[in-house]
Parts: structure tokens; C-alpha cells; sequence
């Protein structure tokens, strides 16, 4: 099963999803001083204002890294981040070693986990096993579905746990009656 997911993403390497391509940290370095690298850490803000970030993505799957070893310092562990889908649309086809965590915050939809549906709405919260492969799906196509993820991605990749591949890409296209979709902040 790996073997074949593999093959799928090789045979769509021409795709370019910014996020998925581009170079990023996912650990980043803690060094210095006890007593000033203690008090910079202690000082990083609380509060994260969502709002302040622009989605990126579309034009049927939006998201925005909230927190995360790029832009934070304050944590190493855990990434969080909003995603967003378009009316009947759905995400990537992917698979991951962390677990992932999603808190439904607007619509219904469902997940594929190994072939198996879970569906949901707001107020759910949805968890991705370890190694699962797995896929985002808006089940109205009227409301656009948005949820939070909390993953200890970072963490997972500290470890050489690195697995991490998408097997189907979301459409380049927008769906008919949605081409100008996008999410509210």
C-alpha cells in the first residue's frame, strides 16, 4: 500500500502546491544562554490572532498555519492550523506518521480513513490515526466546511518519524457555481 502510494506522487510530481514544495523548518534550533533563551520563551506572545493571517491555497482548499516551529517560538511540538473547503469539495489524499486531531468549527462533512467513512459536523472533533491514509470532504454544497488541526507533527519529525505523502492532489479547478470562492478571515 505505501509502495503504491508512492507511485501515485511520483507520477504527479509536475504539481506544485507552495506549502507542500517550498523549504520550511520543522525544528527549529533553541540555543544560547539558560537564562536568556528561558526568558525568550517566556516572553513570546499568548494569543495568536487568526484573523491576521491570510488563507493560502484554492481554489477549492484554503488554509493558514497558525502555529507552527516557523512561525512561533514558543512551542516545538505542535502545529495548528485552519483549513477551509469549498462547498462539495474535499483535500488531499494523504497519509501522515502523526496523528492529527480536527475540531469541527462550521459545516458537515466526512473523512476517508483506509477506505473506511466518518462523518461529522460542527462541533465534532475528528482524529486521524497514526500511518492512516486518509482524505477531507465537504458534504454540503451550499456551506463551505472549516476546521482547526492540533498535529505533533514537529515532534514526529524530531524523531525520524518522516513519512508524509499525498496521493491525490484537490482539483486546480474550481467547482461549477463556487469559481469565486473564498473564505471569510
Amino acid at each position: 500500500m505505501v509502495m503504491d502510494m508512492v507511485e501515485k506522487v511520483e507520477e504527479k510530481e509536475d504539481v506544485k502546491w507552495e506549502r507542500w514544495q517550498k523549504k520550511r523548518i520543522f525544528v527549529r534550533e533553541v540555543a544560547g544562554k539558560y537564562e536568556e533563551v528561558w526568558k525568550e520563551l517566556l516572553n513570546q506572545p499568548r494569543v495568536y490572532k487568526s484573523k491576521e493571517i491570510p488563507f493560502k491555497g484554492g481554489p477549492i482548499k484554503f488554509g493558514k498555519h497558525i502555529i507552527n516551529p516557523q512561525r512561533t517560538k514558543v512551542t516545538q511540538t505542535i502545529e495548528t492550523h485552519i483549513d477551509v473547503l469549498a462547498p462539495g469539495a474535499y483535500g488531499q489524499k494523504h497519509g501522515h506518521m502523526n496523528s492529527a486531531v480536527f475540531y469541527i468549527l462550521e459545516g458537515k462533512g466526512y473523512d476517508v480513513h483506509d477506505g473506511e467513512r466518518y462523518d461529522y459536523e460542527a462541533g465534532d472533533a475528528v482524529i486521524v490515526s497514526n500511518s492512516c491514509v486518509h482524505q477531507h470532504f465537504n458534504a454540503s454544497n451550499e456551506r463551505p466546511l472549516r476546521a482547526v488541526a492540533f498535529k505533533a507533527k514537529p515532534l514526529f519529525l524530531f524523531f525520524n518519524l518522516l513519512f508524509q505523502k499525498t496521493v491525490d492532489y484537490p482539483p486546480e479547478e474550481p467547482l461549477p457555481g463556487w469559481e469565486d470562492f473564498k473564505p471569510e478571515d
